[in-house]
């Protein structure tokens, strides 16, 4: 019975131990953590995309979203809560809201105009000029599957304005640039039965034909029009090019390679004149 307490003793000695460790670790961490935060909202121009918006009142920490992202510690626990600890090296991924159990997290666009690299974008993805939109990269948006989301979300946008701006002896839609938006586009103007001209500087795939060879492109899967899964999780620069190529096939899809674009005009009836390289 003498010996009782003093095994007690070790005992809860050797737990103390390691768990006072771990505590000052983790206090530690969080001190680092919440310094990182104070110096991103100081120095950072914040998200440039599509990025995460947290609903403290719902997140429970099991900090999934933490471990999900490709980009590494874009998000840090806080105080038991998830918290956008470095927002400039978000690209918009979604894989956070997607894992988040509680639906905690929203994807979110940046502000409009947030900086001279941003152009000016409604949530249609309408420019300051009337029916002039962009989608993809060049708006701001990283990834491909964004990209060919954001491309099939304007061309639904245009079918609805044409309804009632349809004109005679014009094209229903230009798509300027047959990367990821433009073929999505594309083959959304095709589901669409709309006249279309997809235009292309260089080759089918845009800037992801100059990529690296074997880049991997892809991190999750990918929904075209027309029923088109790309159901692979990863894909390289190879591996796409000629899942594209495969789909560009139809006969109904036309790109005019190296046509570069040199001008676009606004007319004062609202069309569009578009001058390339090889026509107007």
């Amino acid at each position: 019975m003498t010996d009782t307490p003093i095994f007690l003793c070790v005992y809860g000695l050797l737990l103390a131990v390691p768990l006072f460790l771990y505590i000052r670790w983790q206090a530690k961490k969080e001190k680092q953590i919440r310094e990182t935060l104070a110096a991103g909202q100081v120095y950072s121009e914040g998200p440039k995309g599509q990025h995460p918006q947290i609903d403290l009142t719902n997140c429970i920490g099991c900090q999934l979203c933490t471990r999900v992202c490709p980009e590494g510690d874009v998000l840090s626990m806080v105080g038991g809560k998830a918290a956008f600890v470095k927002p400039h090296k978000c690209i918009g991924h979604s894989l956070c809201a997607e894992a988040c159990p509680v639906g905690a997290i929203t994807m979110v666009r940046a502000i409009p105009g947030l900086s001279a690299d941003m152009p000016y974008l409604t949530d249609e993805l309408e420019t300051s000029v009337p029916n002039m939109y962009i989608a993809g990269e060049l708006g701001g948006l990283a990834l491909i599957k964004n990209a060919a989301r954001q491309g099939l979300e304007v061309i639904d946008v245009v079918a609805r304005r044409l309804e009632t701006l349809a004109r005679p002896g014009v094209e229903d839609v230009v798509i300027v640039g047959a990367g990821p938006a433009g073929i999505s586009a594309t083959l959304r103007a095709i589901e669409r039965k709309l006249k279309y001209v997809t235009l292309e500087r260089d080759t089918l795939g845009g800037t992801v034909s100059k990529y690296p060879r074997q880049k991997v492109v892809m991190t999750s899967p990918i929904q075209f029009p027309l029923g088109i899964t790309l159901k692979k999780m990863q894909l390289s620069k190879e591996n796409l090019l000629a899942f594209w190529q495969t789909v560009c096939n139809r006969e109904d899809f036309k790109v005019n390679e190296n046509e570069a674009v040199s001008s676009i005009k606004k007319e004062p009836d609202g069309t569009f004149t578009i001058v390339t390289s090889k026509t107007e």
